[in-house]
Protein backbone atom coordinates (compact mmCIF):
# COMPACT_ATOMS: atom_id res chain seq x y z
CA UNK A 1 0.00 0.00 0.00
CA UNK A 2 1.47 3.48 -0.75
CA UNK A 3 1.72 6.06 1.75
CA UNK A 4 0.07 9.02 2.45
CA UNK A 5 2.16 12.22 1.51
CA UNK A 6 1.35 15.62 3.17
CA UNK A 7 3.25 18.51 1.66
CA UNK A 8 3.60 21.51 4.09
CA UNK A 9 5.03 24.85 3.23
CA UNK A 10 6.47 22.75 -0.29
CA UNK A 11 7.34 24.55 -3.21
CA UNK A 12 4.24 23.96 -6.33
CA UNK A 13 7.70 22.97 -8.87
CA UNK A 14 8.99 20.68 -5.97
CA UNK A 15 5.27 18.84 -5.19
CA UNK A 16 5.02 18.24 -9.44
CA UNK A 17 8.05 16.14 -9.33
CA UNK A 18 6.42 14.44 -5.73
CA UNK A 19 3.30 13.99 -7.74
CA UNK A 20 5.12 12.76 -11.01
CA UNK A 21 7.16 9.77 -9.60
CA UNK A 22 3.49 7.84 -8.76
CA UNK A 23 5.51 6.25 -5.59
CA UNK A 24 2.94 8.08 -2.81
CA UNK A 25 -0.92 9.34 -2.89
CA UNK A 26 -1.04 12.95 -2.34
CA UNK A 27 -2.79 13.46 0.72
CA UNK A 28 -5.26 16.08 1.45
CA UNK A 29 -4.68 18.60 4.64
CA UNK A 30 -5.77 22.11 5.53
CA UNK A 31 -2.81 24.39 7.03
CA UNK A 32 -3.66 28.07 7.85
CA UNK A 33 -4.25 30.89 9.95
CA UNK A 34 -7.10 32.23 12.06
CA UNK A 35 -7.57 35.72 11.86
CA UNK A 36 -5.63 35.99 15.50
CA UNK A 37 -2.95 34.45 13.61
CA UNK A 38 -3.62 31.28 15.51
CA UNK A 39 -3.06 27.99 13.34
CA UNK A 40 -5.67 25.84 12.24
CA UNK A 41 -4.80 22.07 10.70
CA UNK A 42 -7.46 19.83 9.49
CA UNK A 43 -6.93 16.13 7.73
CA UNK A 44 -9.44 15.84 4.65
CA UNK A 45 -7.82 12.24 4.00
CA UNK A 46 -8.35 9.43 6.52
CA UNK A 47 -5.33 8.38 7.94
CA UNK A 48 -5.97 5.58 10.08
CA UNK A 49 -3.65 2.87 10.29
CA UNK A 50 -1.92 4.59 7.43
CA UNK A 51 1.88 5.24 6.75
CA UNK A 52 2.01 9.04 6.83
CA UNK A 53 5.01 10.96 5.29
CA UNK A 54 5.06 14.88 5.63
CA UNK A 55 7.26 16.77 3.17
CA UNK A 56 7.76 20.12 5.12
CA UNK A 57 10.46 23.25 3.75
CA UNK A 58 11.35 24.68 7.28
CA UNK A 59 13.08 28.02 6.07
CA UNK A 60 11.88 30.89 8.32
CA UNK A 61 11.04 27.85 10.62
CA UNK A 62 9.46 30.20 13.30
CA UNK A 63 6.73 30.90 10.88
CA UNK A 64 5.49 27.34 10.07
CA UNK A 65 7.12 25.15 13.24
CA UNK A 66 3.66 24.91 15.29
CA UNK A 67 1.84 23.81 12.31
CA UNK A 68 3.95 20.89 11.16
CA UNK A 69 3.78 20.32 15.23
CA UNK A 70 0.21 20.25 15.59
CA UNK A 71 -0.67 18.10 11.98
CA UNK A 72 2.34 15.67 13.73
CA UNK A 73 0.43 15.27 16.64
CA UNK A 74 -2.54 15.25 15.12
CA UNK A 75 -1.65 12.21 12.71
CA UNK A 76 -0.97 10.07 15.92
CA UNK A 77 -3.72 10.88 17.74
CA UNK A 78 -5.81 9.73 14.91
CA UNK A 79 -4.29 6.40 14.67
CA UNK A 80 -1.45 6.81 12.01
CA UNK A 81 0.75 3.41 11.67
CA UNK A 82 3.97 5.48 11.26
CA UNK A 83 4.50 8.86 11.15
CA UNK A 84 7.75 10.30 8.75
CA UNK A 85 9.11 13.22 7.96
CA UNK A 86 10.83 15.03 5.03
CA UNK A 87 13.00 18.08 5.83
CA UNK A 88 15.16 19.41 3.09
CA UNK A 89 16.83 21.57 4.99
CA UNK A 90 17.04 20.99 8.59
CA UNK A 91 17.10 24.44 10.69
CA UNK A 92 17.94 25.03 14.74
CA UNK A 93 21.41 22.98 13.89
CA UNK A 94 23.69 26.43 14.76
CA UNK A 95 23.44 26.58 18.69
CA UNK A 96 24.94 22.94 19.31
CA UNK A 97 26.10 24.04 22.63
CA UNK A 98 26.90 26.75 24.62
CA UNK A 99 29.00 29.37 24.18
CA UNK A 100 28.08 31.83 27.09
CA UNK A 101 26.16 31.09 30.74
CA UNK A 102 22.34 30.90 30.36
CA UNK A 103 22.32 30.04 26.16
CA UNK A 104 19.91 27.58 25.43
CA UNK A 105 21.38 24.63 23.01
CA UNK A 106 17.85 24.54 20.78
CA UNK A 107 19.37 22.35 18.29
CA UNK A 108 19.15 19.82 21.05
CA UNK A 109 15.02 21.20 22.51
CA UNK A 110 14.28 21.19 18.92
CA UNK A 111 15.38 17.79 18.02
CA UNK A 112 13.64 16.48 21.42
CA UNK A 113 10.14 17.86 20.10
CA UNK A 114 10.04 16.60 16.70
CA UNK A 115 11.59 13.19 18.05
CA UNK A 116 8.77 12.50 20.37
CA UNK A 117 5.99 13.15 17.15
CA UNK A 118 7.68 10.98 14.56
CA UNK A 119 9.01 7.41 13.82
CA UNK A 120 11.90 8.60 11.56
CA UNK A 121 13.50 11.95 9.75
CA UNK A 122 15.14 12.39 6.28
CA UNK A 123 16.88 15.45 5.70
CA UNK A 124 19.43 16.98 3.29
CA UNK A 125 23.42 17.94 4.41
CA UNK A 126 21.99 18.84 7.89
CA UNK A 127 24.35 21.72 9.66
CA UNK A 128 26.92 18.66 11.47
CA UNK A 129 29.13 20.82 13.01
CA UNK A 130 29.95 19.44 17.19
CA UNK A 131 27.53 16.56 16.56
CA UNK A 132 29.07 14.15 14.33
CA UNK A 133 25.89 12.07 13.50
CA UNK A 134 22.07 13.48 14.12
CA UNK A 135 20.98 10.16 16.36
CA UNK A 136 23.21 12.39 18.80
CA UNK A 137 20.25 14.73 19.05
CA UNK A 138 17.32 13.10 17.06
CA UNK A 139 15.92 10.10 18.93
CA UNK A 140 13.84 8.79 16.16
CA UNK A 141 15.72 6.84 12.96
CA UNK A 142 17.43 9.47 10.85
CA UNK A 143 18.56 9.44 7.66
CA UNK A 144 21.16 12.12 5.87
CA UNK A 145 21.15 13.00 1.86
CA UNK A 146 24.15 14.10 0.49
CA UNK A 147 24.11 16.54 -2.53
CA UNK A 148 28.23 16.14 -3.17
CA UNK A 149 27.37 14.10 -6.55
CA UNK A 150 24.84 16.63 -8.00
CA UNK A 151 27.03 19.76 -7.31
CA UNK A 152 30.00 17.46 -8.34
CA UNK A 153 28.32 16.92 -11.86
CA UNK A 154 26.90 20.58 -11.97
CA UNK A 155 30.78 21.46 -11.53
CA UNK A 156 31.96 19.39 -14.42
CA UNK A 157 29.11 20.21 -16.85
CA UNK A 158 29.75 23.96 -16.59
CA UNK A 159 33.03 24.70 -15.33
CA UNK A 160 36.11 23.53 -17.32
CA UNK A 161 38.66 24.57 -14.52
CA UNK A 162 37.77 25.22 -11.43
CA UNK A 163 39.19 25.48 -7.66
CA UNK A 164 36.98 24.86 -5.33
CA UNK A 165 37.35 26.98 -2.07
CA UNK A 166 35.39 26.20 1.44
CA UNK A 167 35.08 29.53 3.38
CA UNK A 168 36.22 27.84 6.93
CA UNK A 169 37.00 24.55 8.52
CA UNK A 170 33.25 23.63 8.58
CA UNK A 171 33.21 23.40 5.01
CA UNK A 172 35.82 21.20 4.23
CA UNK A 173 34.10 18.08 4.62
CA UNK A 174 31.83 19.23 1.20
CA UNK A 175 34.68 20.90 -0.41
CA UNK A 176 36.99 17.79 -0.28
CA UNK A 177 34.93 15.42 -0.92
CA UNK A 178 33.78 17.08 -4.16
CA UNK A 179 36.95 18.11 -5.17
CA UNK A 180 38.38 13.98 -4.58
CA UNK A 181 35.46 13.45 -6.83
CA UNK A 182 36.10 15.77 -9.95
CA UNK A 183 40.05 15.61 -9.21
CA UNK A 184 40.49 19.30 -8.83
CA UNK A 185 42.38 21.75 -6.82
CA UNK A 186 40.80 22.98 -3.35
CA UNK A 187 41.80 25.17 -0.49
CA UNK A 188 39.95 25.96 2.82
CA UNK A 189 39.73 29.37 4.21
CA UNK A 190 40.62 30.33 8.19
CA UNK A 191 37.92 31.88 9.70
CA UNK A 192 37.79 33.82 12.78
CA UNK A 193 34.56 34.93 13.82
CA UNK A 194 33.78 38.00 16.12
CA UNK A 195 30.08 37.17 16.68
CA UNK A 196 27.09 36.90 14.45
CA UNK A 197 28.21 39.15 11.60
CA UNK A 198 31.53 39.70 12.12
CA UNK A 199 34.48 37.39 10.44
CA UNK A 200 38.37 37.98 10.07
CA UNK A 201 39.65 36.04 7.19
CA UNK A 202 42.85 34.83 6.51
CA UNK A 203 43.44 33.46 3.04
CA UNK A 204 46.01 31.41 1.32
CA UNK A 205 48.32 31.99 -1.27
CA UNK A 206 46.64 32.00 -4.64
CA UNK A 207 49.26 32.94 -6.51
CA UNK A 208 49.49 29.29 -8.61
CA UNK A 209 45.66 29.35 -9.36
CA UNK A 210 45.67 32.85 -11.62
CA UNK A 211 44.39 30.98 -14.48
CA UNK A 212 41.46 28.72 -12.61
CA UNK A 213 37.81 29.84 -11.81
CA UNK A 214 36.82 30.27 -8.54
CA UNK A 215 34.01 28.12 -6.83
CA UNK A 216 33.00 29.20 -3.05
CA UNK A 217 31.39 26.33 -1.68
CA UNK A 218 29.25 25.81 2.07
CA UNK A 219 26.49 23.83 2.86
CA UNK A 220 24.58 27.27 3.91
CA UNK A 221 24.91 30.77 2.35
CA UNK A 222 22.86 33.31 5.26
CA UNK A 223 24.47 36.32 5.70
CA UNK A 224 27.21 36.27 2.63
CA UNK A 225 29.48 37.69 4.91
CA UNK A 226 32.44 35.83 4.40
CA UNK A 227 31.51 35.11 0.26
CA UNK A 228 31.54 38.75 0.44
CA UNK A 229 34.91 39.66 1.85
CA UNK A 230 36.63 36.43 -0.17
CA UNK A 231 34.94 37.45 -3.20
CA UNK A 232 36.68 40.87 -2.59
CA UNK A 233 39.90 39.67 -2.20
CA UNK A 234 39.88 37.65 -5.00
CA UNK A 235 38.85 40.68 -7.06
CA UNK A 236 41.46 42.58 -5.70
CA UNK A 237 44.22 40.42 -6.82
CA UNK A 238 42.72 40.07 -10.31
CA UNK A 239 41.07 36.02 -10.00
CA UNK A 240 38.62 35.39 -12.32
CA UNK A 241 34.80 36.44 -11.10
CA UNK A 242 34.12 33.34 -8.79
CA UNK A 243 30.87 31.34 -8.63
CA UNK A 244 29.39 30.73 -5.38
CA UNK A 245 27.59 27.17 -4.37
CA UNK A 246 25.78 26.66 -1.56
CA UNK A 247 23.32 23.59 -0.40
CA UNK A 248 20.87 25.51 1.76
CA UNK A 249 19.83 28.95 0.16
CA UNK A 250 18.76 30.65 3.77
CA UNK A 251 19.81 34.46 2.47
CA UNK A 252 19.70 36.89 5.02
CA UNK A 253 18.11 40.37 4.19
CA UNK A 254 19.99 41.51 1.12
CA UNK A 255 22.83 38.81 0.94
CA UNK A 256 21.49 37.21 -2.04
CA UNK A 257 21.99 40.72 -3.82
CA UNK A 258 24.96 41.78 -1.75
CA UNK A 259 27.00 38.91 -3.56
CA UNK A 260 26.34 39.61 -6.50
CA UNK A 261 26.97 43.08 -5.97
CA UNK A 262 30.43 42.05 -4.95
CA UNK A 263 31.44 40.48 -8.03
CA UNK A 264 30.51 37.07 -8.06
CA UNK A 265 29.69 35.59 -11.48
CA UNK A 266 26.48 33.50 -10.30
CA UNK A 267 25.10 32.13 -7.20
CA UNK A 268 24.18 27.92 -7.56
CA UNK A 269 21.89 26.46 -4.89
CA UNK A 270 20.21 23.25 -4.47
CA UNK A 271 16.40 23.58 -3.55
CA UNK A 272 15.97 22.52 -0.43
CA UNK A 273 14.83 26.41 -0.09
CA UNK A 274 12.63 27.77 -2.61
CA UNK A 275 14.88 30.86 -4.21
CA UNK A 276 15.15 32.19 -7.84
CA UNK A 277 19.26 30.49 -7.58
CA UNK A 278 17.96 27.06 -7.48
CA UNK A 279 19.19 25.36 -9.74
CA UNK A 280 20.12 21.54 -8.67
CA UNK A 281 17.64 19.54 -8.05
CA UNK A 282 17.41 17.35 -4.81
CA UNK A 283 14.00 15.91 -5.38
CA UNK A 284 15.94 12.92 -6.88
CA UNK A 285 17.74 11.98 -3.80
CA UNK A 286 14.46 12.60 -1.69
CA UNK A 287 12.99 9.63 -3.94
CA UNK A 288 15.00 7.46 -4.08
CA UNK A 289 15.71 7.81 -0.35
CA UNK A 290 11.75 7.06 0.15
CA UNK A 291 11.99 3.66 -2.38
CA UNK A 292 13.62 1.80 0.63
CA UNK A 293 9.99 2.62 2.53
CA UNK A 294 9.50 1.51 5.05
CA UNK A 295 12.41 2.08 7.03
CA UNK A 296 13.44 0.37 9.96
CA UNK A 297 11.35 2.24 13.32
Amino acid sequence: MKSLLFPLYCPPTFLEKLKYSNQFIIGDIVVREFPDHESYVKFNSEIKNKDIIFIAFLNRPNEKFLSLLFSLKAAKEYGAKSIGLVIPYLPYMRQDCQFSPGEAITSKYFAQILSDCIDWIVTIDPHLHRYHTLNEIYKCSSHVLHTTELITSWIKKNVSSPLLIGPDSESEQWVAAIANIANIPYTVLEKIRHGDRQVEIKFPNFSNYQELTPILVDDIISTGTTFIETITYLKKIKMKDPICIGVHAVFSNEAYKNILSAGAQKIITCNTIDHPSNTIDVSVLILDCLKKMPFKI
